[in-house]
């Protein structure tokens, strides 16, 4: 059996693919803030043991080590993370008007909690018999290109590409792996707005296309079910008529 971490694994793209690798008989560690929507995941999933509600603070070090810790004593390894916890609590927020703390909040939970998540899963990794596993980065389309007044989180899923390709050299003396997802437009609770309108470069407000979530999830599962031997650095997907390529 395989072995999963999921951040961010209480709403939206988390729960979806913790709910896919469940179903496909991984064994799922549910890693986020909120330990009753991970414990929903997790009794949803009808999984039983395999599914391990984990309460994490992914910004706290010693919190991102307890996870680990756990994971390795409850399975003995593991095999995947997706590093897929992030928050936007400063969106449109005009640059001349951010605070020094939505700044910091932003980057220490996106940028911050990927690279300690990553340097475990390193650790762990490195460490197992057989050596070696993935990391899945949830990127954002916003790194390509971003919408205004977006900076916090677009600098710091920039931040996350830039993480993306220095782990895919330093694994591979470990036979680590690491790919990167970009998302655009994917419907989920957080993302329902933007089908309704949200600004755009030119100022004006325009209803955007939107696509299934589960889209992403068998993007996700594709790129979890590589062998080792193969990876996917970056892929995009996107609802193909939201307008990200293009002149605005």
């Amino acid at each position: 059996m395989k072995i999963a971490i999921v951040t961010g694994a209480g709403s939206g793209i988390g729960r979806a693919v913790s709910l896919a690798l469940l179903k496909e008989g991984y064994g799922v560690v549910l890693a986020g803030r909120r330990a009753h929507l991970l414990e929903q995941v997790a009794a949803e999933s009808g999984a039983g043991g395999r599914a391990l509600a984990g309460p994490t603070d992914v910004t706290n070090q010693e919190s991102v080590r307890a996870l680990f810790a756990r994971t390795k004593a409850v399975f003995g390894r593991l095999d995947l993370l997706f590093n897929n916890a992030g928050i936007n609590p400063a969106a449109y927020t005009p640059f001349e008007d951010l605070t020094l703390a939505q700044w910091t909040e932003t980057i220490n939970t996106n940028l911050n909690g990927a690279f300690l998540c990553a340097q475990e899963a390193f650790r762990m990794m490195k460490d197992q018999n057989p050596q070696g596993g993935r990391i899945i980065n949830n990127g954002s389309v916003s790194a390509q290109a971003p919408r205004p007044d977006y900076s916090p989180y677009t600098a710091s899923k920039c931040g996350v590409t830039g993480l993306t390709k220095c782990l895919c050299l330093d694994g591979r003396k470990y036979n680590i792996a690491c790919g990167q997802v970009d998302i655009g437009n994917a419907l989920t609770d957080l993302s329902a707005k933007q089908g309704k309108g949200v600004r755009q470069a030119d100022g004006s407000i325009l209803a955007e296309p939107m696509m299934d979530a589960r889209h992403v999830v068998s993007t996700v599962l594709h790129l979890a079910n590589l062998p080792l031997e193969a990876n996917i650095p970056f892929t995009t997907i996107m609802a193909t008529k939201m307008p990200l390529i293009g002149r605005g």
